[in-house]
């Protein structure tokens, strides 16, 4: 086998490596970008599939009561243990005002529903939530953590998230949008309709078709108290502009959750999740040389995207390591787990030589 061949060879494990953390982490988007402990989830028994035809000539129940993966998922399974949750919510690396907040909200609903049960007289309870805050900061993976914890509190009954943006629920045409909004609704009924980069509903002409999708939501908010939950995100002004713009937005969005950007050390912990993940060893000399990478990187964290930038660099280190190995005669399965230091200066577009400065030393 010549040299391209190995080379080709390298790639291809490489690729493989990378697409089953890309499936895991489509599996199991907490455990993605923000490095949540990897607990396990409750899964109820599937049932079976009914055999012969349906009573009275029908149709089977898969034709008349049609529902999504995720939402026939979430409603089989049986609630997660809060204290389970909670812990999940302390494995994520920083966000420590967030972690504050949800454990405040968590103990506002516990005290609600216990006056509730003694027959004292209560307030009316919005938890309908703005996260603001950079890309890659954790925020849909800290909506989808609430959505189960509302259903481990029984305030909803399923505890799914159905990530939208404009593109998901406007339309081109008058009446349109109210309808494609509503099958977004219906599809997170039970659950979070969590919106992505929510203020770019405020469209900027007379003629956009926003404000209608914006009328909806607050319609299914009203009618839907007691099994809905919406979340709208995106950046810190833009969310707040966008929130006070309508009397019926600042009525019922009262909490804001914000999303801090990721520490140079923070970054290098999560890089280090990827790693233990995906069952790679970062090598001691390496650590100092991927926390300097990151922090390059990461100067404008907005472009860098956070979390989401870690991942592109260590898909970049990755390339480097296959690189490395392809021209050796033989790899084992220790070299292809192992990260050195001349991967994170490769993919610096750097060699290791005598003037590098030593790991996690600042030159």
């Amino acid at each position: 086998m010549d040299k391209k061949d190995k080379k080709d060879e390298i790639i291809l494990q490489q690729l493989e490596v990378i697409q089953t953390l890309t499936e895991h982490s489509l599996r199991r988007m907490g455990a993605d970008f923000w490095g949540a402990p990897l607990t396990p989830e409750a899964k109820a028994p599937k049932a079976a599939a009914p055999q012969g035809p349906p009573p009275s000539g029908g149709a089977p129940a898969s034709e008349t009561a049609p529902r999504t993966a995720e939402g026939a998922e979430a409603e089989a399974a049986p609630p997660e243990k809060l204290e389970d949750l909670q812990r999940e919510l302390d494995g994520y690396v920083g966000l420590a005002a967030v972690k504050k907040e949800v454990r405040n909200l968590i103990d506002l609903v516990k005290v609600h529903q216990l006056r509730e049960k003694n027959g004292l007289p209560v307030t009316e309870l919005s938890l309908h939530m703005v996260f603001s805050g950079s890309p890659g900061t954790g925020k849909t993976t800290v909506a989808r953590l609430m959505a189960r914890i509302f259903r481990s509190l029984g305030i909803l009954s399923k505890g799914q998230l159905v990530e939208v943006d404009r593109a998901g629920l406007v339309a081109g045409y008058v009446g349109q949008t109210a309808l494609k909004t509503k099958k977004a609704v219906d599809k997170a009924l039970g659950g979070v309709l969590f919106i992505d980069e929510a203020y770019a509903l405020n469209g900027s002409s007379g003629n956009d078709f926003g404000q209608e999708a914006i009328d909806a939501i607050l319609k299914a908010m009203e009618d839907h108290r007691g099994d809905l939950v919406v979340i709208a995100a995106g950046y810190d002004d833009l969310m707040d502009r966008f929130i006070h713009s309508n009397p019926g937005l600042e009525s019922r969005f009262n909490r804001f959750l914000h999303f801090e950007d990721y520490s140079p050390e923070e970054l290098l912990e999560i890089f280090k999740m990827r790693c233990r993940k995906g069952c790679y060893e970062l090598e001691e000399d390496a650590a100092g040389l991927v926390r300097d990478l990151l922090r390059e990187e990461n100067r404008d964290p907005e472009s860098f995207g956070n979390a989401r930038g870690v991942r592109n660099v260590f898909e970049r280190i990755l390339v480097c390591q296959a690189n490395r190995l392809a021209g050796r005669e033989a790899v084992t399965r220790e070299d292809l787990t192992r990260l050195t230091a001349a991967d994170v200066l490769a993919a610096q577009g750097r060699e290791a030589g005598a003037g590098d400065a030593p790991a996690g030393v600042d030159p």
